[in-house]
């Protein structure tokens, strides 16, 4: 029942943490639903924050990476790379100007 329970909520909260009252609200109703203690429905909520935070990472390094490649794919450079080329360029000015002397 418990199982049954963490994952429908799960399937309803996704990526997404719990917020401290949403949190709240769902204890109140496990307490109530379930007959459970306050410091199960606690336990519970904790798995649920943990496995809804290890998610929402995942999600978060697997768009990161799809917008990395994505960007590599259409020849979009980075800011790291364009810093890069700023600086040559900017020793590249200074140097034709000491050339020019």
């Amino acid at each position: 029942m418990i199982e049954l329970f963490e994952k429908t909520i799960l399937a309803g909260v996704g990526a997404i943490s719990l917020s401290q009252k949403k949190a709240e609200e769902m204890l109140q109703e496990m307490k109530e639903q379930m007959n459970i203690s306050e410091d199960e429905g606690r336990k519970i909520l904790k798995r649920l924050e943990s496995i809804a935070e290890e998610n929402r990472s995942k999600l978060e390094k697997a768009a990161e990476e799809e917008v990395r490649k994505t960007c590599e794919r259409l020849g979009i450079i980075t800011k790291d790379e364009l810093a890069t080329l700023k600086g040559r360029i900017t020793k590249l000015e200074n140097r034709i100007k000491e050339l020019e002397k």
